[in-house]
């Protein structure tokens, strides 16, 4: 069983950044896919990122292309979400997950038997 650890969220101004961090304890990730998801009050979870093992290759929402990096470092069984230029509109609790499997499109992500974390409260004021 593994047990994930996110980081990193808190209050931020439009235009500002924030790095997440999603740590993994309880299994060795590095042959796993790992993303990002956000839900936002009232809304849906959503996909925002996804990274494969070798971290060669990344996946985006459009919604955040551009301005969103995923990264890992498997060494230290740790999962990145660096969020520049953010808007209001990214405004959610953050949340890792492993074992993403794509459903054939580069978006669509899902992590039907996947691990999450509990999130982190990323608000950014207009």
């Amino acid at each position: 069983q593994v047990q994930l650890v996110e980081s990193g969220g808190g209050l931020v101004q439009a235009g500002g950044s924030l790095r997440l961090s999603c740590a993994a304890s309880g299994r060795t990730l590095s042959r796993t896919v790992m993303g990002w998801y956000r839900q936002a009050p009232g809304n849906k979870r959503e996909f925002v990122a996804a990274i494969s093992w070798s971290a060669g290759s990344t996946y985006y929402a459009d919604s955040v292309k551009g301005r969103f990096t995923i990264s890992r470092d498997n060494a230290k069984n740790t999962l990145y979400l660096q969020m520049n230029s953010l808007k209001p509109e990214d405004t959610a609790v953050y949340y890792c997950a492993t074992d993403l499997i794509n459903y054939g499109s580069g978006q669509n992500w899902q992590a039907p038997l996947g691990s999450w974390g509990q999130g982190t409260q990323v608000t950014v004021s207009s």
